[in-house]
């Protein structure tokens, strides 16, 4: 027992002289975050909402092109717009009038759909209470190492969120809602991201740590629609979520640019509403997070500080070894061997 002391005050040395060679940031990384994931929901239907579907298969579209698979991503949409009979454009979605870009694509993979998008599964996902029977494509898999984007759309008011016109979520039940992940060590940092009316209302009540904030508009506003497609006849996308997409679209997986570039993002000229933000409960500086760290992937990568010369001539005991193999594979080779395809018949 006396010895137990000395021992562990050799092994804290030892270890943080091996930190000392490591990258800061690698180190502290390693501790923390090691992968990421995506909750993105559309609680909105009706075929006048054909915006909030273009919003959150947008948001979609641009973090599996940073990286996230499918695997990590939760996609919850109240409304199939790509098949509703009033689409003159069956199985498509477009963001812009332009019609550039089908957000919805071939390969889109819809966790929650109609009906399912309730108030209840939603908080079931992010606390892990689903029943057993639930498939791992429906589950929240994070843990305490997980960044988590979570970006929801659809008609708010001042402290609630509606879900398909007949239920709402309150901005005290989604803070209830992160302190239990919290508690269970169900993320590392959120960042939490809402267009809406009245936006801002849904991040007060946040009382867990690590948690980024932006909303598209403060209490008082109204979030508004970025433009009509004449062939549609609906708004087809946000005003927040268009500016932000524009954004995105310059980002790249080895991108430098930060979470603070992001949240300057649709200032009140462009956006006409405000944007609200909440950094209080987020330890780091906004402005030296890299914006991958939430809306691309994460992959562990192992780093040693001794090297390796590969041009070297092999050792002795290297040259005996790769001999011994190659001895058996000539003893295989004699061994086994291959009859023709054909039988060759001899003459009599």
């Amino acid at each position: 027992m006396y010895f137990l002391p000395i021992f562990l005050s050799l092994l804290y040395v030892a270890v943080t002289k091996g930190e000392e060679k490591l990258p800061s940031d690698f180190v502290q990384k390693s501790r923390g975050h090691t992968n990421n994931w995506a909750v993105l929901v559309d609680t909105s239907r009706f075929w006048f909402n054909y915006r909030h579907v273009a919003n959150v298969l947008s948001i979609y579209r641009s973090v599996k092109r940073l990286g996230i698979p499918d695997s990590n991503i939760i996609l919850m949409v109240a409304d199939d717009m790509a098949c509703n009979p009033r689409n003159p454009r069956p199985a498509t979605v477009f963001n812009n009038e332009n019609e550039n870009i089908d957000v919805y694509g071939d390969d889109v993979e819809v966790d929650y759909r109609g009906y399912e998008v309730t108030v209840e599964n939603f908080l079931r996902v992010l606390t892990g209470r689903l029943p057993e029977n639930t498939p791992r494509s429906k589950r929240l898999l994070t843990d305490a190492g997980s960044n988590i984007l979570i970006y929801m759309t659809g008609h708010g008011g001042d402290g609630f969120l509606k879900f398909q016109d007949s239920e709402e979520i309150t901005n005290i039940e989604l803070a209830d809602a992160f302190e239990q992940m919290w508690s269970k060590r169900r993320y590392h940092e959120i960042f939490f991201m809402i267009d809406t009316c009245q936006a801002a209302s849904m991040y007060q009540q946040f009382y867990s740590p690590n948690i980024l904030a932006v909303a598209s508009s403060l209490v008082g506003e109204d979030s508004l629609s970025h433009h009509v497609d004449p062939s549609i006849g609906v708004y087809i996308i946000d005003r927040y979520t268009y500016h932000a997409l524009e954004f995105l679209e310059g980002v790249t997986r080895d991108s430098k640019k930060t979470m603070g570039e992001f949240l300057l993002v649709c200032p009140k000229r462009l956006c006409i509403s405000t944007v609200g933000k909440r950094t209080d409960l987020f330890k780091r500086d906004p402005f030296k997070v890299p914006i991958t760290d939430f809306f691309g992937s994460v992959r562990n990568v192992e780093l040693t500080v001794q090297l390796e010369n590969f041009t070297a001539p092999a050792s002795a005991p290297e040259q005996k070894e790769e001999q011994v193999l190659q001895a058996k594979d000539e003893s295989t080779q004699e061994k086994f061997r291959y009859f023709d395809q054909l039988p060759v018949f001899k003459e009599l």
